[in-house]
């Protein structure tokens, strides 16, 4: 007979615990042996005990679990399971799990030292890592929200996601609570809201809280400045549409009369000081209609110059694009009547408002990291390192997603409500965004040397996401050289060529002609696609995500919609502005949402700092203190750096920045 020490971790949520008894068993290179012990696991609670065993089964390769009930199924939340071989010395074995066991059936579970195919070579663990990925086949499948979408994970309504994406309580809990909080807010102020009429934008204040933040009140004491309008650009909620000029835009007509902006722009074109941020996407959507009211969009672009002090000033605003046998549209110019200017500048914040929420935060990050996700769970066994390492990125996106579609930007969501961009328009905005993705935008090194931003010291986005990108890099890496010794075995490595393959050919609907690759033939390129997937569902997310509430709190700054065409002539007045920016209905809705997608989550997990325990190597271990020491040094360094700073830069601080996509 031979002696187990064994323990078993439940998870600390409420339902964790479970009243059905659950059988284990031990799986060895010498042999299987089914345990005498019946658990009943109790909430946060470690279960120890010792069990007897007519002979030594080996190294030990598998747990397997098995809950049974006669009467009503009480789900288990099971975290780990740890067993100490015979003897003093006896060797240590941890097989992690963090996931539900439901129903009756039996869960295997690998010990947590990831193994690819190819050192497998024995084949100890091919049945199991087959016969899961069968499974994770039936329980994951791929859905078609919308036509000319990339896809998305099935199922129509929460219930029909897996367990294990779905949200616990406490974060349950917070969403539902702000939600509601929210619309409760909403419900007392509409119909106060729902009759009045503003007549001056300060009137916003109507539906602006001092508690938002000091950035918010920032925002709206500084709105209408320049160069606070030129900031947005490079450091806002959105800095993914700004790009140095290489030459003047084919689209700028400038009438008659303007040869000294054309000698202006030649001038900075040639110092490398021209910027451009071109909303081109946004031309000939279809605007929205809200309480049978014809709503407007345009398609902006604005020319800006890089100062010697960084600040970024506009120098020019056309609204719309030239076309085919009519005038040029005219060009809004600093040096145009107050009224005039600002409410061109009022149409950029607008286009750009259409597009943070739609391109970068909705395509370029929630689905983008739910294609991760279900190529993930689809493709890669839970042995696999490359699943151990991106599971953590990959918590509760699926279901925040599906939260989206059936609420947000559903048929009658809250964007058909409070969007010009809503009633269909903002489906044919991720069409077309989709089909302009390309794998280098997600790539910050290549982005920000194609958008010719790495030198410009003022965009401290562009700095930080730089630093987080060459962090993760080093994790990343760190953990693959533990397991591909040489390119060979990457290539050889079948799941994951696969899981590649399912991401870009599936999951983005072929996106190879857009350089994403089809398979990974270099431990470089294993190295540079995974970090790409990591931060896109950490850093970058957050870059869009944190500066919500700061940025689109004060609505003239970031208005939902626009209730008048695009001006064809400068004779706007303060009438004509109020008449264009959101009635105080829809006001007070744009405030609802930006408070419940864009207020501090108090279930949050910083990067890096999650509690599970997927590997169960010492050297794999050492690779993530090392990254979290690494990420703990560059936070450091951004708040050092923004203490000297007038608007400090926070949104991609590693304590900030969340480890996954959940809200």
């Amino acid at each position: 007979m031979v002696v187990y020490r064994i323990r078993v971790s439940t998870g600390g949520s409420l339902y964790a615990g479970s009243n059905n008894p659950v059988r284990l068993w031990l799986i060895g290179q010498h042999g299987e042996s089914a345990l005498r012990v019946q658990l009943r696991p109790s909430r946060a609670k470690e279960d120890e005990f010792k069990v007897d065993v007519s002979e030594y089964l080996g190294p030990l390769l598998f747990v397997k679990l098995q809950k049974w009930h006669l009467m009503q199924d009480d789900a288990w939340f099971c975290n780990w399971i740890s067993v100490q071989g015979p003897g003093d010395r006896g060797a240590e074995y941890r097989f992690p799990c963090y996931r539900w066991l439901e129903g009756r059936g039996t869960l295997t579970l690998p010990e947590g030292t990831a193994r690819t195919v190819v050192e497998d070579t024995q084949g100890l663990f091919k049945k199991q890592r087959e016969e899961e990925l069968k499974e994770r086949e039936k329980m994951y499948r791929w859905g078609n929200w919308k036509d000319g979408l990339i896809l998305n994970v099935a199922g129509k309504r929460l219930s029909d996601l897996p367990a294990d994406e779905r949200f616990l309580e406490d974060k349950l809990m917070d969403f539902e609570t702000s939600l509601a909080v929210g619309i409760t807010g909403f419900v007392v102020k509409l119909p106060i809201n729902a009759v009045t009429h503003w007549n001056d934008p300060d009137d916003f204040n109507c539906v602006f809280k001092s508690s938002y933040g000091k950035l918010a009140g920032q925002v709206r004491d500084s709105w209408k400045e320049d160069t606070f309008f030129g900031y947005q650009f490079l450091n806002g909620a959105n800095p993914m549409v700004l790009r140095r000029c290489v030459c003047l835009p084919a689209r700028l007509v400038l009438p008659p009369g303007m040869e000294d902006l054309q000698t202006q722009l030649e001038k900075e074109l040639q110092g490398r000081t021209l910027f451009e941020a071109d909303f081109s996407l946004l031309d000939g959507i279809k605007a929205n209609v809200i309480h049978f009211r014809q709503q407007y969009l345009a398609a902006p672009l604005v020319l800006l110059k890089l100062q010697p002090d960084g600040q970024l000033f506009p120098m020019a605003i056309q609204l719309e694009l030239p076309k085919i046998g009519s005038s040029p549209p005219p060009i809004f110019l600093p040096t145009d009547p107050p009224t005039v200017w600002l409410l061109a500048k009022c149409w950029v914040r607008s286009s750009d408002l259409q597009l943070q929420e739609l391109q970068s935060h909705l395509l370029r990050g929630h689905l983008m990291a739910e294609v991760f996700a279900v190529a993930t769970m689809r493709c890669l066994p839970m042995i696999h390192p490359v699943y151990k390492l991106l599971l953590p990125h990959l918590r509760y996106t699926m279901e925040i997603n599906l939260r989206a579609r059936k609420g947000l930007v559903s048929d009658s969501g809250v964007f058909d409500m409070l969007a010009s961009t809503g009633g269909g328009g903002h489906l044919d905005i991720l069409r077309r965004a989709g089909a302009l993705v390309t794998y280098s935008s997600f790539c910050p090194p290549d982005d920000l040397k194609e958008r010719g931003l790495l030198d410009v010291k003022s965009s401290y986005y562009a700095q930080d996401a730089l630093r987080l990108w060459e962090v993760i890099y080093r994790y990343v890496e760190g953990i693959l050289d533990l397991y591909y010794k040489t390119d060979k075995a990457v290539r050889e490595d079948h799941e994951l060529q696969h899981w590649c393959r399912e991401i870009t050919e599936t999951g983005l609907r072929g996106a190879q002609d857009r350089g994403f690759p089809t398979s990974l033939e270099t431990r470089a390129q294993a190295c540079r696609f995974v970090t790409m997937c990591i931060f896109t569902c950490t850093g970058q997310h957050s870059s869009i995500h944190l500066g919500q509430l700061d940025w689109l709190s004060w609505v003239p700054n970031a208005p939902c919609t626009m209730r008048l065409p695009p001006p064809t002539t400068k004779d706007a007045t303060m009438e004509t502005l109020m008449d264009t920016l959101p009635n105080p209905y829809v006001a007070g809705l744009q405030m609802t949402l930006i408070w419940h997608l864009g207020r501090p989550q108090r279930v949050m997990v910083p990067l890096g700092q999650h509690r599970e325990e997927y590997f169960s190597s010492l050297e794999a271990k050492a690779v993530l203190k090392k990254f979290r020491d690494e990420l703990a040094e560059l936070d450091k360094e951004i708040e050092a750096r923004n203490e000297s700073l007038d608007i400090p830069y926070e949104y991609l601080r590693p304590s900030l920045v969340e480890n996954s996509v959940t809200i």
